[in-house]
């Protein structure tokens, strides 16, 4: 007594509707087909048939709305998806009327694609590819692209692909019927041989001579089988079940990323002005988060630097009140006073009053100071040339005047030292007798090195004819008793003046509200780049979306082949990663060469951090991995069937 043989494909009470608002297609009606390991079978129909539904759902691709389906004794409809995918993968084998051929990858490369989802390392699946198209007559052509490729070698093509994990069952819709005759004949004589190796052949056609070529002939109208010649008598083929076997597991990780990356670059190059387009908005986030922060951190350097080369250990005294010409005058008696309290080490009584300064034809307007000789204690600046006046000057009221560095070149642009030369301020004649250390900007920004310094008698009797000074500036000992220090100044002058008609500042004060100011700044610049960042990811997920939406056709081809859902979503992610750090490196570059144009152009302190840098480019890439999700997601999510319709 001999023992039932399991077919290889079983279905029982197949049926698959269609919804399209209250609109039901019923395609198939309750089908029922065994199909045994090696035969090869036609189904023939007629457009509308149901045939290319039947073919799908035994494929795998699409699933029965009811009915069962066993593939080798398993019941698959208790399948997930990436368990569909590995069945596919390793058993099935797809030949499609129009080919499905990826265009931006080579012969050699489509045929390797479904060894790439089941895991094979590359030699193998190079050398396997290879054999393959060599075997179909196109051992020169495995570099060329479909679109160089006449539709019978890219028929070709998609059957070396679908023999690519062992392909043993080869579903085969309507081979023929965008070819010419010849080419016709040849890709059934080539399933006829498929046939005779093992392997299961299913071929879809409405065609009856294209029929005629297998073995068993089933006919299908109105989504049911009418007719069906029999099933052949053959020795059963083991070739399927053992391709599931073996490509059942995961490819490696680095061969996954490896071919995600690929994807990625081949994607992106076929519309490289989109994709130009979609990084701009990357590539100005992250230039401008490394050339602000820069020339932020440039400024911080500089201010921090002017900061210790002024100092910020004095408090000026200033008159105010309701008007400050209504206030008592302050004099240098004031200073005298102050000079006397606790803390202070210097005070030092001047008068600023704006002037013009002459050497030959040059006149040249700057902030001349009328002080002591505590001013080098007090500021901590002294002459770099010459010599500061003496105490002798400052009594006798001699005509003499140190120059700031930068006001020392305009008037003496020739001259490395113009001490012993005279010049004319506001027309009356001063000996230049020393030219100050340069101390740079103010916390104001102002140049400090355009000015003149001169004993404040000399100002006095020859200049501005007054004896009162327009501010007190103080020296402190101990900077962490500021405060009790400012309030004994101005308890004192309380007293010697009778109200409170004067202002206090001190300059550590006013460097932290600068240094805060600057701060704000940097955290505004900041934030209008990381909005410019939050915009280019933005780009990205819309681009992917439409990326999507115009590759569907490919996201079905590889789930058809057995792509994972993590195959596809990575891929799709893997591009919008690649994309964005890609508009990343460029962005670096781009901020660094504003940086440095900043630095070159208007003279400004530059200073690149490494930690800015790699911090933008991982913000980058982050922004690519989040916005690029989303279109990932959905293209990993579409069904197979629907995505090779609407592609």
């Amino acid at each position: 007594m001999s023992v039932p043989r399991t077919p290889l494909i079983e279905l029982a009470g197949v049926c698959r509707s269609y919804r399209s608002g209250d609109v039901v297609t019923h395609a198939l009606r309750g089908v029922d087909l065994s199909i045994d390991a090696g035969e090869f079978v036609a189904i023939i129909g007629a457009s509308g048939s149901g045939k290319s539904t039947l073919m799908n759902i035994l494929g795998l691709i699409d699933r029965p709305s009811r009915g069962a389906y066993w593939f080798g004794g398993r019941d698959v409809a208790g399948l997930n998806r990436d368990e569909l995918a590995a069945l596919r993968r390793g058993c099935f084998g797809f030949i499609f009327q129009h080919y499905h051929l990826l265009p931006t990858v080579s012969a050699l490369g489509n045929v390797e694609m479904p060894a790439v989802h089941a895991g094979a390392p590359r030699g193998y699946r190079h050398a396997r590819a290879a054999a393959l198209l060599a075997r179909l007559g196109l051992a020169n052509r495995i570099t060329n692209r479909p679109s160089q490729l006449s539709g019978g070698q890219q028929q070709r093509v998609s059957i070396a692909r679908a023999l690519m994990n062992g392909g043993g069952v080869i579903l085969a819709d309507e081979p023929t019927g965008a070819l010419d005759s010849k080419s016709g004949a040849e890709v059934l004589a080539i399933l006829k041989e498929l046939a005779g190796a093992g392997h299961t052949i299913i071929l879809i056609t409405h065609d009856a001579r294209v029929a005629a070529a297998a073995e068993r002939i089933i006919r299908i109208e109105d989504g049911l089988i009418v007719s069906d010649s029999g099933r052949a008598a053959r020795v059963s083929s083991s070739i399927a079940v053992a391709a599931w076997q073996a490509n059942g597991a995961s490819p490696p990780l680095w061969t996954w990323l490896e071919e995600a990356a690929r994807s990625a670059f081949a994607a992106l190059a076929v519309n490289p002005v989109r994709t130009a387009l979609t990084l701009s908005g990357i590539v100005i986030g992250v230039a401008s988060v490394v050339a602000m922060m820069a020339i932020g951190r440039g400024a911080q350097a500089s201010f921090m630097e002017r900061a210790s080369a002024i100092g910020t250990n004095w408090v000026v005294v200033s008159r105010a009140g309701e008007s400050a010409a209504t206030s008592m005058p302050m004099t240098s008696a004031d200073a005298e006073a102050i000079k006397d309290l606790a803390n202070v080490s210097g005070s030092m009584p001047a008068v600023w009053e704006a002037g013009t300064l002459r050497h030959g034809n040059t006149d040249i307007n700057a902030e001349v100071i009328a002080t002591t000789a505590e001013f080098r204690a007090v500021h901590n600046w002294d002459a770099a040339k010459g010599a500061f006046f003496t105490k002798e000057d400052e009594i006798s009221g001699n005509a003499v005047m140190l120059l700031g560095a930068t006001l020392a070149a305009k008037l003496f642009p020739d001259i490395a030292d113009p001490s012993g030369n005279h010049i004319l301020v506001n027309n009356i004649p001063f000996l230049v007798t020393g030219v100050l250390a340069s101390k740079g900007l103010s916390e104001r920004g102002t140049d400090r090195d355009n000015n003149a310094v001169l004993p404040l008698r000399t100002g006095a009797m020859r200049l501005y004819g007054k004896d009162d000074v327009t501010e007190i500036v103080v020296s402190i000992a101990d900077m962490s008793r500021l405060q009790q220090t400012k309030d004994a100044i101005k308890a004192l002058l309380i007293r010697r003046h009778g109200r409170e008609d004067f202002w206090l500042h001190d300059a550590a004060s006013a460097f932290r509200k600068a240094e805060e100011e600057r701060r704000s700044t940097n955290l505004l610049l900041g934030a209008i780049a990381a909005i410019s960042m939050l915009v280019g990811g933005i780009g990205i997920m819309n681009i992917m979306l439409i990326t999507v939406a115009e590759r569907t056709r490919e996201i079905g081809i590889r789930t058809a082949i057995g792509a994972r859902t993590a195959d596809i979503m990575g891929q799709f992610l893997t591009e919008a990663i690649v994309l964005s750090a890609i508009g990343g490196v460029v962005g670096l570059l781009f901020g660094g060469l504003i940086g440095t144009g900043a630095a070159l152009m208007f003279g400004m302190t530059v200073i690149f951090s490494p930690t800015v840098a790699v911090s933008a480019l991982t913000g980058a890439v982050a922004m690519g991995m989040l916005f690029g999700f989303m279109p990932a997601f959905r293209a990993a999510r579409l069904k197979p069937v629907e995505a090779l319709a609407r592609g």
